[in-house]
């Protein structure tokens, strides 16, 4: 079965184990919890995603809610500041912001730390894209396009989540602009 699939309900399935974990923390995260809140039968539930596990993770690398579209604005720079606004609004939104917060307690917890890796790796292949019209159009010399990531979403994980500090008007250009001179 492939993820990417799923129940009618999955958003509000999706939705429901957002909240829930946002709410309670991946230990209290449970599918009886979130078939409650959905509406649906956790037999549904299980149909799809046999283990909790499973069904974050399905939650996290499709629910809309944590999802970025990715920018084509003609320029890599352009690109990666719309990029940048997209991290810093997801941070700090208020859906996304306590499911993250979730996410980044739990890293020690051997099912968080495989699904962050796995949510990495997703979000950087949606962003591929990004580089590889920028060296076609000659803008991106031989540099680790993940390197730009890391360095660009690390400085709002940052802020955000180990600062918790705001993040000023202008931060996603300045940020970009110090990272692609």
């Amino acid at each position: 079965m492939s993820d990417t699939r799923g129940p009618r309900a999955a958003t509000a399935i999706f939705e429901a184990t957002l909240g829930l974990l946002a709410e309670r923390g991946y230990d209290g995260l449970t599918i009886e919890a979130v078939a409650r809140q959905a509406g649906v039968n956790k037999t549904t539930i299980y149909r799809w995603w046999p283990s909790k596990p499973a069904l974050l993770r399905a939650t996290v690398l499709h629910a809309r809610a944590l999802d970025i579209d990715v920018p084509d604005t003609g320029s890599l720079r352009g690109d990666l500041v719309a990029l940048v606004e997209q991290v810093v609004a997801l941070l700090t939104g208020p859906h996304a912001e306590p499911v993250v917060r979730a996410l980044a307690g739990g890293s020690g917890q051997p099912e968080l730390a495989e699904l962050t890796r796995d949510l990495f790796a997703d979000r950087f292949a949606r962003e591929r894209p990004i580089f590889e019209r920028a060296r076609a159009r000659g803008e991106l010399p031989a540099t680790d396009p993940k390197l730009l990531v890391d360095l660009l979403a690390g400085a709002v994980w940052v802020r955000v989540l180990l600062r918790r500090e705001a993040v000023p008007d202008g931060f996603a250009a300045e940020a970009v602009d110090a990272v692609i001179r």
